[in-house]
This record gives structure tokens, C-alpha cells and sequence, in this order.
């Protein structure tokens, strides 16, 4: 569970930016959107698949 404490003399908007802060890194949102349908396992290996090749070729790109 993500909480921030408000410190002494903190605003409420610097308080809430921390949160959001945490939130993100803490990648609580994206686990919820992904658990919201059911994914196949042959669709997850295929989207990992394509993934791995865009990385690849992004990569070599960078590399010349």
C-alpha cells in the first residue's frame, strides 16, 4: 500500500505530486489496467515476441 505522510509547512498539491510520484514508480496502475482482462499465454508470448524484435532493431539502429 503507497501512503505519503504530509510534512510540517507542506502544501496539500506538493503532498498530492508525491503521491503520484510513488503511484507510478511504484507501477500499481499498470498491473490493474493489465489484470482488468484475461491475456492468452500464447498472445502474451506472441506480444513478447514482437517486442523483442522491435527492441532488436531499435538497438541496431542506435548502433550505427
Amino acid at each position: 500500500m503507497v501512503g505519503v505522510n504530509v510534512k510540517d509547512n507542506e502544501s496539500i498539491d506538493r503532498a498530492i505530486n508525491r503521491f503520484k510520484k510513488l503511484v507510478t514508480r511504484s507501477r500499481i496502475l499498470n498491473e490493474y489496467k493489465e489484470n482488468q482482462q484475461y491475456t492468452k499465454p500464447s498472445e502474451e508470448r506472441r506480444e513478447a515476441l514482437k517486442k523483442s524484435i522491435r527492441e532488436q532493431r531499435r538497438r541496431q539502429r542506435n548502433n550505427y
